[in-house]
């Protein structure tokens, strides 16, 4: 994603998030989430498709402030965790939070450095800075690609579904059509995709299986 417009996504992105720090901290308001409750939700459809039965090594991409990782904990989960951010404050803080933490660590980022297990996105792709459907759609098939492409096992990630009520979307976030970012994940990185619709928020979570050893 080395391209003039993604390079100004990622600059807004930044620019966006570090101000909802600055302005709320390291909550969930702070990176534009409504409630904790709210975001364990997210969480727990991210992990449906996740095999419990071993260790396993997660990246995330868009960490905030290590959110996932204190859900991870209470999850049960053996686990390692490496967490991306554009923002470095966001990286800042989830190191302050999760210092001391030998199986976690952060980078200021768009991708993990190495392959991990599962790679990880929550809520990255709602606010589409005023972007017109098409160049967000390619930002969005980008950074899926980016996460495939580090993921061993499979990789996970929400949007904001194109199903929710008329009275309210708005015009600043992004609601795909579920069928359509579906039948792209099958056509680009193979059958074994799992779209979840089935959960009380306004938005949809979609597993892809690489399977790669």
């Amino acid at each position: 994603m080395s391209d003039p417009i993604s390079a100004q996504i990622l600059s807004d992105v930044d620019q966006y998030y570090t101000g909802k720090l600055r302005t709320f901290g390291a909550t969930p308001n702070g990176v534009d989430w409504r409630d904790e409750a709210s975001q364990h939700r997210r969480f727990a459809q991210l992990l449906r498709q996740i095999d419990r039965s071993q260790p396993i090594s997660i990246a995330e991409i868009g960490c905030g402030y290590g959110a996932l990782v204190e859900y991870l904990r209470l999850s049960g989960l053996d686990f390692s965790y490496v967490g991306c951010d554009i923002s470095p404050e966001m990286v800042a803080a989830a190191e302050a939070a999760h210092a001391g933490d030998a199986a976690v660590s952060f980078i200021a980022g768009t991708e993990p450095p190495e392959s991990a297990d599962y790679v990880l996105a929550s809520g990255i792709f709602n606010v589409r800075f005023g972007y017109d459907d098409a160049v967000w759609t390619n930002f969005v098939h980008s950074t899926l690609d980016a996460m495939a492409a580090k993921a061993r096992r499979g990789f996970a990630f929400n949007a904001l579904t194109g199903f929710s009520d008329a009275d309210r979307k708005e015009a600043r976030l992004w609601y795909p059509d579920p069928g359509q970012l579906f039948n792209h994940c099958i056509a680009r990185y193979g059958r074994n995709v799992v779209l979840m619709h089935d959960y009380p928020l306004y938005e949809f979570t979609i597993s892809v299986t690489t399977a790669r050893p």
